[in-house]
């Protein structure tokens, strides 16, 4: 009885399962978050960096800065982001390597 299921199971699933195709990147916009000021170094470098990979991809990159803390309010922001590649973090070593350690 449990084969006869199990073999239903997987006939079902193979026949109402259509095939997957994969979607190419980036379909939406992605939010490339900056964690300092406006009008810095690090801002001035996420926004070429934006401009080219917005250029290259054919889609939109969104600049937005989250300031604080040293650059930890805009990492941990993307850390608690969806992980599926639409929030990208544009910062220096500072934030993922010392910030940790304090």
């Amino acid at each position: 009885m449990k084969r006869t299921l199990a073999v239903n199971v997987c006939l079902f699933a193979a026949l109402f399962s259509g095939q997957v195709a994969a979607q190419s990147y980036p379909a939406k916009p992605v939010r490339m978050i900056v964690p300092y000021v406006a009008g810095g170094a690090a801002d001035i470098f996420g926004r070429s960096l934006a401009q080219k990979l917005s250029e290259s991809m054919k889609q939109s990159f969104v600049v937005e800065n989250k300031p604080g803390a040293n650059g930890g309010i805009g990492s941990d922001f993307v850390a608690k982001s969806a992980a599926d590649g639409y929030t990208l973090l544009a910062t220096a070593s500072g934030p993922i390597t010392v910030n940790p350690v304090l």
